[in-house]
């Protein structure tokens, strides 16, 4: 069998972990054939691959970002769709396609299916937001990288007696903010899916400071407080017709050192925490999903993903997969809530 194998979307630590346990696995147990397709659901509308054999997959798991490259380009847009790629798959000898992704990856990767083709899926996404796994490989990388950005923070907002605010990732949930914000022991940490109002963050952040702390405040890139009725964006729209995230941080650094009279610094981490090398988990996790893709191939379960269920990994249907969010649970940010202030 020759498979296909994509990375789409967001680059992501633990992307060539799973291109490498994918190949291995189907190269020495059942003695398939690999070709990548290049940057995306873009190679796949235009027939663009590179051969894989074993020799390319060496020592590329410790890797960041992905050998194949990647893109936000929508397959179903300029002169893609189910007939093209169908053609395309034929022509190149290609039985089926491993699809990395995240939401966007994987609800494209459903119409497909269902328009006739054979897909498997791998979740990806730092933000950790994919309802139907446990985690996906790439964000215990992010809360790393995030925890050792905010760790030297502290040092500066204390030597200068300031407020820091250090905006993560997480468009609609606030995984790496919860995590990074405890590991790094925030004074306030604020997440999508909880309101706060600009005056409690006030007075968590003067709180802190009576006690002769820098107040650290961690805050999601999609944090809406109350007084705004959507994330901030004003970068416009990505291919899939999402926001670009980004700059609340700046939003509401002025607003706090005017309510608390403290001098207020931001500093937006961005794709910092999607760069460098995964973390051991990650790999791990990212060759053990992509071990499990090529067993869900060879089994044909089209319109399937792999993903991590306790220490198991299972296969869900992209449905399940696509239904909702994994919010951040009210119970595990009252935790959290502990320890503001």
């Amino acid at each position: 069998m020759k498979i296909g194998i994509l990375t789409s979307g967001g680059d992501c630590p633990g992307l060539n972990a799973v291109i490498r346990g994918a190949v291995l696995k189907g190269i020495a147990l059942q003695g398939h054939e690999f070709v990548g397709f290049r940057d995306g659901w873009r190679g796949v509308v235009q027939g663009d691959v590179v051969d894989i054999p074993r020799s390319l997959v060496r020592g590329i798991a410790k890797q960041g970002g992905t050998i194949l490259g990647t893109s936000r380009t929508n397959p179903f847009e300029n002169g893609g769709g189910p007939d093209v790629i169908k053609d395309h798959l034929q022509r190149l000898g290609i039985d089926a396609i491993i699809a990395i992704g995240g939401e966007g990856t994987l609800a494209a990767a459903k119409r497909l299916t269902d328009a006739g083709l054979r897909i498997v899926g791998v979740p990806k996404t730092v933000d950790n937001d994919l309802d139907a796994t446990d985690y996906s490989f790439g964000f215990d990388t992010a809360v790393h990288i995030a925890t050792e950005a905010i760790d030297r923070l502290r040092t500066t907002g204390e030597s200068h007696h300031r407020c820091m605010i250090a905006e993560v990732m997480g468009r609609h949930v606030g995984w790496i903010a919860l995590h990074a914000g405890m590991a790094a022991g925030a004074h306030a940490i604020l997440i999508p899916e909880q309101k706060v109002s600009v005056e409690r963050i006030g007075q968590w952040v003067k709180e802190a400071h009576a006690r002769g702390r820098a107040p650290l405040v961690v805050v999601a890139e999609g944090f809406v407080p109350e007084h705004m009725e959507s994330p901030h964006s004003e970068r416009g729209l990505d291919t899939f017709g999402r926001p670009r995230m980004g700059g609340i941080a700046d939003q509401l650094a002025p607003e706090l050192e005017a309510r608390t009279g403290i001098e207020t610094r931001t500093t937006i981490l961005g794709h910092v925490q999607r760069g460098g090398v995964p973390t051991a988990y990650d790999r791990v996790l990212a060759t053990r999903l992509g071990m499990a893709a090529v067993h869900s191939v060879v089994e044909g379960r089209w319109g399937s993903m792999v993903a991590l269920k306790g220490t198991d990994i299972e296969q869900v249907d992209f449905q399940a997969a696509l239904g909702k969010l994994k919010v951040v649970p009210q119970k595990r940010y009252e935790e959290a809530a502990v320890l503001f202030g």
